[in-house]
């Protein structure tokens, strides 16, 4: 396997967006972007990694909209970003992706009316961009930390450089519980 030295430069913490245990002994971070086909064809690996992999597995989304060549990305990112802000990032991050072809303004807000979301609200923090700041602040700590396309995925702060496949990143997954490099241990060398 390939190794990197870019190392995750934002630690998962209680800001981000999680599923799985916090306290899980792995964690897979993704830089995504809701409009690029790569991320869209990841999105069934993450989940079937997410599966096979249990409670040993904690998994966090953050966005890195390449907004000058997916122009609905952005958006899509504050989509996201505002169910968040209602309790429902999760079920709108699979909405998303599951609908990549259609992202305009109007999907958006029809995906906030299928989960129940108060719809103004919704489209109030849309307009205004009030999440427009998070957005943001994912998208930098992916530059800071090496970052240059998507899906970029770090396993325990550690970037994932071989492909991203079921098989590949459950052999990685599982290679870092194996050699130790949990993200307890890597937590103690962070202080």
């Amino acid at each position: 396997m390939a190794t990197s030295t870019s190392r995750l430069v934002m630690p998962v913490s209680a800001r981000d967006h999680l599923r799985g245990p916090r306290t899980a002994p792995l964690t897979l971070v993704e830089y995504g972007d809701f409009q690029w086909p790569h991320c869209g064809a990841a999105y069934p690996i993450v989940e079937a990694v997410r599966r096979m992999m249990g409670d040993q597995l904690c998994f966090a989304y953050r966005h890195f909209p390449l907004a000058r060549l997916h122009p609905r990305a952005e958006p899509a990112a504050e989509a996201a970003e505002a169910a968040g802000a209602q309790g429902k990032f999760w079920p709108m991050h699979d909405i998303l992706f599951e609908n990549q072809d259609a992202l305009e303004d109007a999907d958006l807000v029809l995906y906030a009316r299928t989960l129940r979301l108060d719809v103004a609200r919704f489209t109030e923090d849309l307009a205004t961009a009030i999440h427009a700041p998070r957005v943001r602040e994912d998208f930098m700590s992916g530059v800071r930390s090496g970052v240059n396309g998507t899906p970029t995925f770090f396993i325990n702060e550690m970037r994932h450089d071989d492909p991203y496949d079921l098989e590949w990143l459950v052999q990685a997954l599982e290679q870092a519980l194996l050699s130790g490099r949990s993200r307890r241990s890597s937590e103690g060398v962070r202080r």
